[in-house]
């Protein structure tokens, strides 16, 4: 194949030149002068193929547009200018040194005609708990594993390769998945500090999934991997403002990911819009068979369809009401027969309780098991040890908050203790046949739709996590293990909000398709603005000071 242009430029060149807004008080009758607060906004919008999503990024280097190495440069040259400086977004822990190389060997098949697969020389970004066998660690974040080079793909990660996918690095996280401490803070993680928001650097990029959140929203590659226990990749994505997609658990394998539960982990691809989803799964979804899923996308997906409205999960904020009420006005006009459920699945007693010792049954065995198989490189070689290592490195580990959550599971006995098998049961039939699984069938619908999540508040390293009310159902399809795609509905003050699609188990091609139909009428990403905070929206900086007269 010959390259249109063999000569790119491995050079863009990003515009630190800032938007500034600025309102003079002018208070002549007293003779005084007044100067406000200018309100500065890094103007950091991607340029060229760095703004296109994946599919057009594989397709135009598959026409020969460009080639992978001069993609992955520039690639390299955005992280620099808006991850390491500027916004400093700390998204990125670490780049792989071998990417180029990667791309280089992947030009020279492509220049003999040959095609690896649909992913040919995309650049795809890691979260720092998936393994890989690049000359860099897996640590969760974590000063423990710092060592943790396993010279091992995990099978997502060698069928994004033999897709053709480039790993260009992995991405901050919150340390241990967010499961570390009850009140940790979303996006930070030892190794790596905290993840910011791109679209308002103050907020809180959600957990724990946030660096592949941020760095997806922010062009730092063409697609991301983020992994969900519960949430965590729903609500980065719903945080930043792309599409997320958490699958039904067990169609992406768990080997090699440093776990926290065998009944809820799964890996979930976190891109700018669904047909970047649905290509990822092809590749990442080892364990089906062979199944395509962007063949089923299409734009008319809905029509006809029977859709469960969860008026019970909208939740107080009006804002979020009514932009979850326009995303609704653009499903009837894809077609869709809207179904209002107002009654939530009532839960067992004690469900919480249980729910969340399942998870501290499992982490506690499956870390254990873990930490046994990494290199000896890795000193810390169970829970005991890492909790022990945590105290021994306070200074590092311990400033902002505590390891509850590790002691917690520490105190855990082992998956054959009747509380453990009653725990995960009874759940487990909460969630599926009581809850999901009950809601599609008494309503006669075939996907269930709510807001994604809240407006997410500012980072809080004092008093960590302070969520307002969580709109949405992703904890119970999470615990269910069942698919659930969001995609960006709108914005609110700058921020992204998310529209969530739930189905059964297996119905992934279908919720995907649904989300696809969506996207194509609603076309609601907002690309990030890096506003520092939101004093720098012109209307709400004049309304933060003292009334001018004008």
């Amino acid at each position: 194949m010959k390259y249109k242009n063999s000569t790119f430029p491995s050079i863009i060149i990003f515009a630190t030149g800032l938007a500034v807004s600025a309102c003079s008080n002018d208070a002549s009758a007293q003779g005084d002068k007044q100067k406000t607060t200018v309100a500065q906004t890094f103007n950091y919008q991607p340029q060229g193929i760095l703004a296109k999503s994946l599919p057009d990024i594989a397709d135009a280097l598959k026409n020969g547009d460009i080639t992978s190495e001069a993609l992955v440069q520039l690639y390299l040259e955005r992280i620099e200018a808006i991850d390491k400086n500027g916004p400093t977004l700390q998204a990125i822990l670490r780049i792989n040194p071998n990417a180029l190389a990667d791309a280089k060997a992947l030009d020279t098949l492509i220049f003999a005609g040959t095609i690896k697969g649909p992913l040919h020389g995309v650049p795809i970004l890691l979260k720092d708990n998936i393994e890989s066998k690049d000359p860099i660690p897996t640590t969760a974040g974590a000063l423990a594993l710092q060592g943790n080079i396993s010279g091992r793909d995990s099978p997502l990660v060698a069928s994004l390769r033999d897709a053709g996918a480039i790993i260009l690095g992995k991405t901050n996280l919150s340390q241990w998945a967010n499961f570390r401490s009850e009140n940790s803070m979303s996006g930070w993680s030892a190794m790596g500090g905290q993840v910011k928001n791109p679209h308002m650097l103050d907020r809180n990029p959600c957990g724990s999934s946030s660096g592949s959140g941020a760095a997806t929203a922010a062009s730092l590659a063409a697609g991301s991997v983020g992994t969900e226990t519960n949430g965590s990749v729903i609500c980065p994505s719903n945080a930043n403002g792309i599409v997320g997609f958490k699958p039904t658990v067990g169609l992406v394998s768990q080997q090699y990911i440093i776990p926290i539960s065998v009944s809820q982990d799964t890996a979930g691809p976190m891109t700018k819009t669904v047909m970047g989803a649905a290509m990822m799964m092809n590749a990442m979804a080892t364990n089906t068979a062979n199944t395509d899923y962007t063949a089923g996308l299409n734009s008319e997906a809905l029509m006809g369809i029977r859709v469960g409205v969860l008026r019970f999960a909208v939740g107080d904020n009006t804002k979020i009401t009514n932009t979850f009420n326009a995303a609704l006005e653009e499903l009837k006009q894809s077609g869709a027969i809207l179904v209002n459920i107002e009654k939530e699945p009532d839960m067992p007693e004690g469900y919480d309780a249980m729910a969340y010792d399942l998870l501290k049954y499992e982490f506690k065995d499956g870390l254990n098991a873990y930490l046994a198989s990494t290199p000896q490189s890795v000193q810390t070689r169970t829970l005991k040890e890492l909790i022990a290592f945590n105290e021994d490195h306070r200074g590092i580990e311990l400033t902002l908050f505590d390891q509850s959550i590790l002691l917690a599971s520490q105190a855990m006995k082992s998956l054959d203790d009747p509380e453990y098998i009653k725990a995960r049961n009874t759940v487990q039939k909460a969630t599926r046949q009581d809850g999901v699984d009950k809601l599609l069938k008494d309503n006669n619908v075939s996907v269930l739709v709510a807001p994604s999540g809240p407006v997410v508040p500012r980072v809080d390293p004092v008093n960590g996590d302070l969520w307002p009310s969580f709109p949405g159902v992703g904890g119970m399809a999470a615990r269910a293990g069942y698919p659930h795609a969001t995609v960006p509905m709108g914005g609110i003050g700058r921020l992204s909000v998310g529209l969530s699609f739930i189905g059964g188990k297996n119905e992934d091609a279908n919720i995907l398709s649904y989300a696809y139909a969506y996207e194509q009428r609603s076309n609601k990403r907002l690309e990030p603005n890096y506003l520092s905070n939101a004093e720098d929206i012109p209307e709400v900086g004049k309304a933060m000071r003292p009334y001018s007269g004008e």
